[in-house]
């Protein structure tokens, strides 16, 4: 199949190879720029977790700290490999979203063992915090990197879509989907998706991705890469 891959262009390039041994065609389309923020640093005062949503975050968290010790809980598999092979030694995995990675904490810590710090993007999915603040943990938010959705699709892709090459289109965020819909639109090309596939990473991608008429949508059944690649 001819697919697009809409992750940031790290994650996407890493994934692109996955599908060309696959053997699929892919046409590398970001749909989010990351950015470290400057200067920004990370309060570990009374820190007992780190808990990481995003590989970006542990990127942007590996840059801004040299301390490895902290236990580390990783909404999933992709996320907790970063943690490791940035030099974290104490890493657990959870399902694959922020629903997982709560029941995770629950599991790991009490509401008066410390500190967790929940190392986060400008722009935030989900409410973690929130949901664990409820049941007495502190949770402590530090912003550490900044997610910028892209302006427009790029002329490759806007030409592929109207020739109707694509089979499919790889979303891993609602915010992704959700961007990639208004560009397409603001193109003109929403039309084109009535011979496209939707595959999603949950079903808040495919709610993103509702405005435009895929020919099918497809998602996983659990919130993990590998259940993605299942669908193709």
């Amino acid at each position: 199949m001819h697919l697009i891959v809409t992750r940031p262009r790290s994650e996407s390039e890493a994934l692109a190879v996955v599908l060309r041994n696959l053997g699929h065609q892919v046409l590398i389309e970001p749909m989010l720029t990351i950015q470290p923020i400057e200067d920004a640093a990370v309060d570990l005062a009374d820190a007992a977790a780190l808990l990481l949503t995003s590989a970006n975050g542990l990127r942007a968290l590996a840059q801004t700290t040299a301390r490895r010790e902290l236990p580390v809980l990783a909404v999933g598999a992709a996320t907790a490999a970063a943690a490791r092979e940035a030099g974290f030694t104490d890493v657990a995995t959870a399902g694959g979203d922020v629903v997982a990675l709560a029941a995770l904490v629950r599991q790991r810590f009490r509401p008066n063992d410390g500190v967790l710090v929940h190392v986060v993007g400008s722009a935030v999915a989900g409410d973690l915090a929130g949901d664990l603040c409820g049941d007495g943990y502190q949770v402590r938010r530090s912003v550490l990197y900044g997610a910028e959705t892209t302006a427009q699709l790029s002329a490759p892709c806007r030409a592929a879509l109207a020739a109707g090459e694509i089979d499919g289109v790889l979303f891993f965020s609602p915010r992704s989907a959700a961007t990639f819909v208004k560009l397409l639109l603001c193109d003109g090309l929403g039309e084109v998706c009535r011979d496209v596939d939707l595959y999603g990473l949950s079903a808040a991608v495919a709610e993103a991705g509702a405005k435009l008429p895929w020919r099918r949508q497809n998602i996983a059944a659990m919130p993990r890469q590998d259940e993605l690649l299942a669908l193709l």
